[in-house]
């Protein structure tokens, strides 16, 4: 092969290389992305939802405790607690997990099962000599953290008041002399 047959293929190669240069220049400028001078996107706010209309919007009305759990079924919160097995057994004599066993926990004093580590927060309210009610329970399904800061119990907590009162009413059925239920 003579000097002329590899000129004819470099100058291949290298025109080849200036044509994708160059259609990759037009591109980019028929294509242009517009990019926003502050990056990320722009959420709603509490002040824009109540500016629209000159009122917030309505909020559904919360049922009281006792009402949910008159409605209450202890077979739906059996299944419901599903997610609690992980760390926790229901089962009478049961052992204690990561948390402490359930059963029998509705009027039991707050940090009594002697046999599990408590976080400081839990001590000290049963050292003031509070009860798991069904209150105070309901609260702390809901978000553990949140209500008793300082809890080491690492769960997000059950958003639905319905699921909570069936779970609420399935851990009643865990005792031999069940709590009665609050009044209205």
């Amino acid at each position: 092969m003579d000097s002329f047959e590899l000129n004819k293929i470099a100058g291949a190669v290298l025109g080849t290389l200036l044509f994708v240069m160059g259609l990759n220049i037009v591109a980019g400028i028929v294509f242009a992305p517009h990019r926003p001078a502050v990056p990320g996107y722009d959420l709603p706010s509490a002040e824009e939802a109540t500016a629209g209309g000159g009122e917030a919007t309505p909020q559904t009305p919360t049922v009281p405790l006792p009402e949910l759990l008159a409605k209450a079924d202890p077979a739906r919160g059996e299944k419901a607690v599903a997610k609690c097995k992980a760390c926790h057994t229901f089962e009478k004599g049961g052992p204690n997990k990561v948390g402490p066993h359930l059963w029998d926990v509705v009027d039991r004093q707050i940090a009594e099962v002697s046999d599990f580590s408590y976080s400081a927060t839990l001590k000290e309210h049963g050292a003031n000599g509070e009860k798991w009610t069904f209150e105070h329970l309901n609260e702390f399904i809901a978000n553990p953290r949140g209500y008793m800061k300082g809890t080491i119990m690492a769960f997000a907590g059950v958003a639905k008041p319905e699921e909570r009162a069936d779970i609420l009413a399935y851990l009643r059925t865990l005792s031999d002399n069940p709590a009665p239920l609050p009044a209205e």
